[in-house]
């Protein structure tokens, strides 16, 4: 498939509530191949869609390389809560500290438009709330509890 280039923080794409996807097809099915390879090029553990300026609930998450493609996401159920610093492929080199929940359960589809419920913990459970926000028009530096935890 291909490498999608990364919208830059300040991207107004970024802080923009996505569209559900209706139809799936094999147009989304290139989509999410091209998010899970630009995730893979870049070395990173979770895109979204807007993240390479698609508006479009389309997540993808690479942990211990197994890969989950989330499509229409919502977190359904959370516990606990966990504080670590978060950074994000739109603004390299910058890290905030975030309080996230310890465990979700989230709802979705998959790439055929199946219902699925997959369950996260510890870092999974964060980077899932940090894409599914980002989807959400949620910039993860909102969430920043503390100004001084940015850093280059």
């Amino acid at each position: 498939m291909a490498i999608r280039n990364v919208v830059a923080e300040g991207d107004p794409i970024l802080y923009k509530k996505c569209k559900a996807v209706e139809n799936f097809d094999n147009r989304l099915w290139n989509i999410i191949d091209d998010i899970s390879d630009t995730m893979i090029h870049l070395k990173c553990i979770g895109l979204a869609a807007p993240h390479v300026g698609i508006l479009k609930r389309i997540v993808t998450v690479n942990i211990d390389n197994n890969i989950t493609e989330l499509i229409n996401p919502e977190i359904i159920d959370s516990q606990g809560s966990q504080e670590g610093e978060e950074g994000s492929i739109s603004c390299l080199g910058q890290v905030v500290t975030i309080i996230r929940p310890k465990i979700v359960k989230i709802k979705a589809q998959n790439r055929f438009g199946k219902n699925i419920e997959i369950f996260g913990e510890g870092l999974k459970a964060r980077v899932l709330c940090h894409e599914i926000d980002q989807t959400n028009g949620i910039f993860f530096k909102s969430k920043a509890i503390s100004a001084n935890t940015f850093r280059k």
